[in-house]
């Protein structure tokens, strides 16, 4: 159960199951919309994301070569259980970083 929890609950697949939610991507469009992962990070999320059975990967036999990926109806399911999560990170994100800002200048205040 933990190898599970510690799969779904990481950052990046959460935002990875965020982004699905709304639409098939391609891998560029899912790199372009996560601030901050590199491209090896997003392939090994994609990848255990895939392996749980939670995204699908669809090759076309084009070239270039195109890859999308979706949710898969288990995928849906783990959306629709952290949508809450997902909705409260929007709602009070601008409340955090203000937060943040305030501890900040308070701990640095202190070290003079």
């Amino acid at each position: 159960m933990r190898q599970i929890l510690d799969r779904i609950a990481d950052k990046w697949s959460l935002l990875v199951i965020a982004l699905l939610e709304k639409r098939t991507l391609r891998f560029t469009e899912l790199r372009k919309s996560i601030d901050g992962i590199s491209q090896r990070m997003l392939t090994t999320t994609l990848r255990q994301l895939e392996r749980d059975g939670l995204i699908e990967r669809t090759v076309y036999p084009v070239v270039p070569p195109r890859v999308d990926y979706a949710l898969t109806e288990l995928g849906c399911t783990l959306h629709d259980t952290i949508k809450a999560l997902v909705v409260w990170t929007e709602t009070n994100q601008a409340k955090i970083i203000a937060a943040r800002r305030r501890y900040d200048e308070r701990a640095s205040e202190k070290l003079w």
